[in-house]
């Protein structure tokens, strides 16, 4: 379980969210809405203790964040950035297998177990089959896949996602999502991701937090979170649900 106890964060003396007071269960796939700049990559980076609190707490299975050295975090819990790039052009298991460096002593060679721990990360994204070619050569939503192999490899407890979907187009996204919810239910994965698409978030996650002007507006079921007065309060844009889980936009509020 993840647990954020009166949690106020920011940079260099400014505060961008506060009085942050969240649970989220283990399994669940939890979601983080709002405008830009309303503190979803913020939180994200107090969740994988990049970010200190300028309050408050955060506990991961009741501990506090900060008690865990960085191998210890790096055991328990996988993050992945919104833009990722690779200077060199490794082939994707050499790239899968960095996963397993909070397992290993300094300069140890993967074991029998490690090997297998890679394989199984690349059968579970669907990325064995290409496992060979190097990370340059792939799509967009290739590459997406192969980033997620390699958090997995980590074992992690907990996968935190900076906008999973970003530049993907619509196929890639339903895919990526679909394979994030399928891992959180067979490998009891809590994830924990940023969506900018309302319409995604109300059909992938669990349940939800709205974000906006430094707080946590609503968070609980999409259903009950996403209506149409709360995001007009959120964005400032006027919405109608249409039958089917979809929003549109209807002018600037």
């Amino acid at each position: 379980m993840i647990r954020l106890e009166n949690v106020q964060l920011g940079y260099d003396g400014r505060v961008v969210l506060s009085d942050l007071n969240l649970e989220i269960a283990p399994g669940e796939v939890f979601g983080l809405v709002g405008p830009n700049g309303s503190g979803k990559t913020t939180l994200l980076r107090a969740i994988s203790g990049r970010l200190s609190p300028q309050a408050g707490a955060i506990y991961l299975d009741c501990r506090r964040l900060n008690q865990l050295s960085p191998k210890e975090l790096a055991r328990e819990l996988a993050a992945l950035e919104q833009e990722i790039s690779c200077s060199f052009d490794f082939t994707v298991r050499e790239i899968v297998e960095l996963g397993r460096l909070p397992h290993r002593a300094r300069w140890q060679r993967l074991s029998a177990k490690d090997h297998a721990i890679i394989t199984r990360a690349l059968a579970l994204t669907h990325t064995l089959e290409f496992s060979d070619r190097t990370i340059q050569s792939l799509s967009s939503g290739e590459r997406q896949r192969v980033w997620l192999a390699l958090a997995l490899a980590q074992e992690p407890k907990v996968l935190l996602l900076d906008e999973p979907t970003a530049h993907l187009d619509l196929r890639y996204q339903f895919e990526i999502l679909g394979l994030i919810c399928q891992l959180a239910a067979t490998e009891r994965l809590t994830v924990v991701l940023s969506l900018h698409d309302l319409n995604l978030a109300l059909r992938f996650v669990d349940r939800l937090a709205l974000l906006s002007e430094g707080r946590v507006i609503a968070s609980g079921v999409p259903d009950e979170v996403l209506v149409p007065h709360r995001i007009e309060q959120a964005y400032h844009v006027r919405v109608r649900r249409l039958e089917g889980d979809w929003f549109i936009a209807e002018g600037v509020a």
